[in-house]
């Protein structure tokens, strides 16, 4: 594959993760893949088992937008944000492309906070 072709690939998972099409979003995957979430110290493998972890979750995501892709050749990262009940979780998705499939992916998810006051006169706002 090129990046093109990933680049396209990656567009249709993460659209098809927005509007809950999980035969859509789960076809970039291996079947043995593995998916890694650090911050919990967990690890799914297989496939199916991404499916029916992600098909049980109590709180469907909404207002899923995806806020850069990049990446070439069999590495790529994605920055985006998931809400669930309302509350916005920014999440940072890498994948390992082999064959064209993901083999592996690792996911970092992070809430947002308050920037404190002390530091306003050094930084800009973003959206």
């Amino acid at each position: 594959m090129t990046d093109v072709d990933i680049r396209a690939a990656l567009v249709r998972h993460w659209n098809a993760s927005a509007s809950g099409d999980q035969v859509a979003e789960h076809e970039i995957y291996q079947e043995n893949v593995l998916v890694e979430y650090p911050q919990s110290g967990e690890q799914i493998r297989g496939r199916q088992n991404i499916v029916a972890l992600r098909s049980h979750h109590p709180s469907k995501p909404a207002g899923f937008v995806v806020r850069r892709i990049v990446g070439s050749g069999p590495l790529w990262v994605t920055e985006y944000t998931i809400s669930y009940d309302g509350r916005p979780v920014h999440t940072v998705s890498i994948m390992e492309f082999e064959a064209g499939k993901v083999a592996r992916e690792t996911q970092y998810f992070a809430e947002s906070f308050e920037a404190p006051s002390w530091r306003q006169q050094w930084v800009e706002r973003s959206t």
